[in-house]
């Protein structure tokens, strides 16, 4: 369920479009559907699609019974690097979508996953079984995934309480000269650009660490480390101290780099295994794309 209090930036709208934009991974014609099957409520009482919504309004969207999933199972050799009976970890490769969605309806991880896995917890959705957290489909690097619903409760708990560890790397615009640092700056939709995230006074907490780890003529490498997960937060958050992701195509200064999306790799995760109480800690390394321009900046730099 979704609790959704229109604020003044969003006064006026109409609801389906409103609600696609504020809740994460839904869609349009997602949110057109719940509305008629009368999930979506206003004040209390059902609206119709092109209702407009009003500062104040309280919106309650209730999630769907769920489905069996027809998604088709597709053999694309994900990188899982653990697995058990409750949980795996797979190393997602650039360029891949997570989950289904408005064009993208195969070739994404959960197809994948489909394929290569025997059970996945249904409580995401029918688009999402297994799916615990998400990162862009420009950004790789690691991902649990939960079998089962329980363990699926219990991961999400987890990033709930902030005690998963996820460390990412990232190649950002200019030379930042601290050596690390922690922007602490809440998210939410841009007001102006509402296809994009953005700080913004009314938005969701957000707080981010950074350690600096190699410094290149005009651009700097640095960990980044997540006490909350916002959609596109270490994007949002480099961008607004004034060092944006290289290659990011929405966040940062475009074709400034050969790197087919923004430069950002989730390279560690860990978190309590929900059955055994033991932690379990993943790191893998960087893409060979990712080591290349590296490569190249390091030559620059000589």
């Amino acid at each position: 369920m979704h609790e959704i209090i229109v604020n003044d930036n969003d006064s006026g709208q109409r609801i389906d479009r409103l609600l696609a934009e504020q809740i994460e991974d839904a869609s349009r014609s997602d949110m057109q559907g719940r509305i008629k099957e009368e999930l979506v409520k206003v004040n209390g009482n059902v609206v119709k699609a092109n209702y407009k919504v009003k500062t104040g309004d309280i919106v309650i969207v209730e999630d769907r019974e769920l489905v069996e999933a027809d998604i088709i199972p597709e053999n694309l050799n994900l990188d899982i690097i653990y697995e058990d009976d409750e949980v795996a970890v797979v190393n997602k490769p650039k360029g891949m979508v997570v989950h289904p969605a408005a064009g993208h309806p195969s070739g994404t991880l959960v197809n994948g996953l489909m394929y290569q896995l025997d059970n996945l917890s249904g409580i995401n959705g029918e688009l999402r079984p297994g799916i615990v957290h998400r990162i862009d489909m420009d950004t790789s690097g690691l991902l649990m995934v939960a079998k089962d619903d329980v363990t699926h409760r219990h991961l999400v708990e987890q990033l709930v309480e902030k005690s998963v560890t996820r460390k990412y790397t990232a190649l950002v615009h200019g030379t930042i000269p601290h050596d690390k640092g922690t922007i602490e700056a809440p998210i939410g939709r841009n007001p102006k650009e509402r296809q994009e995230m953005a700080v913004v006074d009314d938005g969701k907490e957000a707080v981010t660490h950074f350690n600096v780890l190699e410094r290149y003529k005009d651009f700097t490498l640095v960990e980044c480390i997540l006490d909350t997960g916002r959609t596109h937060q270490i994007r949002v958050h480099m961008k607004y101290i004034g060092y944006p992701l290289a290659g990011d195509p929405k966040y940062g200064p475009r074709k400034t780099i050969e790197s087919e999306g923004q430069m950002l790799h989730a390279g560690t995760l860990g978190f309590v295994h929900p059955k055994t109480g033991e932690y379990l800690e993943f790191t893998v390394p960087l893409p060979d794309v990712f080591e290349d321009v590296l490569e190249s900046l390091t030559l620059l730099s000589d």
